[in-house]
């Protein structure tokens, strides 16, 4: 075991090879795109790594080698789940025999997408698992986790890193790569085929699974109580070393429930959370995923502030500063207004296509139309 400073895109790709992944298949998209860069990069034996035509293809690519039994993982952006979403939907029915790891990378913000869709939304939707990493280091350590939970299950899983996991940096501890273990081997069933007859009793398995899952996710260490005073918090991915700090800083005395596997909530540990506190804010980027579970396990017994109730935006990625005037709010506190001195402007960057990206001759092409370039542009 080493110690690296990577960035948290680099700590999935670094995590994916300690647990073992064979096949690794991708599209391109910030702030996704450093993944497969890595494994490019890093060159680890007995990984088979590719860039793929678009994010449906590369999901089917990594489910085939899941299929065989192989470990494999697929990475996107948030909008690139849009394309891999129709196998996707089928594949939740139909399991996978090896582990398999969906990573989408949300764009709170957005800075560099045309959405700002939520990940964890279509995990309900799916009825797959997921995984919302609030660090680099838990990035790494969730890789892992998510491998044995898709494998125990028979269930691809989701990880779902946000701009400020995927691009920050940190200190990880880097275990070995696994040696390679034998070679995956497809075995012909009807299992892999859905027909409706098996679609139907799939959806139930599926179903079930989900109450199964809720009750792993009560013990494992991403999810975790820390016990104060009766005003409760949950935060889930990155929110969390917000409030962390902000409980820190100014000494507040409140319990905290870090959800690391926002879909399924647990239930037993999110009852217990509730037992303790006499009302709870939420936070969490970007949609009321949890806010909405808070609120049907409790039943009305507990106020649940969030979204819905105006005490959190539903838009834009969360800041320290967005983070600490909710929870000051929520307690009652007066914030005290630091004197910062006015800084200057910095220069309008506007948007660009990425270097390579195909869009870009469309884009072209429609400027050219619309007579804002000479024709004999794209000849310079």
């Amino acid at each position: 075991m080493t110690d690296k400073v990577c960035m948290g895109n680099e700590a999935i790709a670094l995590g994916a090879a300690s647990a073992g992944v064979k096949i690794v298949s991708g599209y391109p998209g910030t702030p996704s795109t450093e993944i497969i860069e890595t494994f490019i990069r890093e060159k680890k034996p007995g990984i088979s790594v590719q860039w793929s035509t678009n994010e449906k293809v590369a999901l089917e690519v990594a489910a085939g080698a899941a299929y065989a039994g192989a470990r494999s993982m697929v990475t996107m952006k948030q909008v690139g789940l849009n394309v891999a979403s129709d196998p996707l939907m089928s594949l939740a029915y139909i399991g996978v025999r090896g582990g398999m790891i969906v990573v989408v990378a949300d764009d709170p913000g957005p800075w560099s997408s045309q959405t700002e869709q939520d990940t964890r939304n279509f995990a309900k939707h799916a009825n797959l698992p997921v995984f919302d990493p609030s660090s680099p280091e838990e990035a790494y350590e969730m890789t892992g986790a998510a491998f044995d939970i898709s494998e125990e299950f028979g269930l691809p899983v989701f990880l779902r890193p946000t701009t400020r996991v995927c691009h920050a940096s940190a200190t990880v501890a880097v275990k070995d790569v696994l040696p390679p273990g034998p070679e995956p081997v497809f075995e012909k069933s009807p299992e892999w085929c859905i027909f409706p007859a098996l679609s139907y009793r799939k959806h139930g398995e599926i179903e079930v699974k989900q109450k199964t899952l809720s009750e792993r996710f009560d013990s494992i260490r991403f999810n975790r109580i820390e016990s104060g005073g009766r005003m409760g918090i949950a935060a889930s991915g990155v929110s969390y070393l917000y409030i962390k700090e902000i409980i820190r800083e100014f000494s507040l005395d409140v319990t905290l429930y870090k959800v690391g596997t926002p879909y399924p909530l647990p239930q037993k540990m999110t009852e217990e959370f509730l037992s303790g506190v006499d009302s709870v804010l939420v936070i969490e980027e970007l949609d009321p995923v949890v806010e909405e579970q808070l609120l049907i396990i409790s039943s009305g017994r507990k106020p649940v502030l969030g979204k819905r109730t105006g005490h959190m935006p539903w838009n834009g990625e969360y800041s320290y500063e967005l983070v600490k005037k909710a929870v000051f709010a929520y307690l009652g506190l007066t914030e005290v207004k630091e004197e910062i001195p006015e800084l200057p402007q910095l220069p309008l960057r506007p948007p660009v296509l990425c270097a390579g990206c195909p869009h870009r001759a469309s884009f072209y092409a429609a400027k050219i139309a619309a007579g804002g370039f000479k024709k004999n542009y794209m000849l310079r």
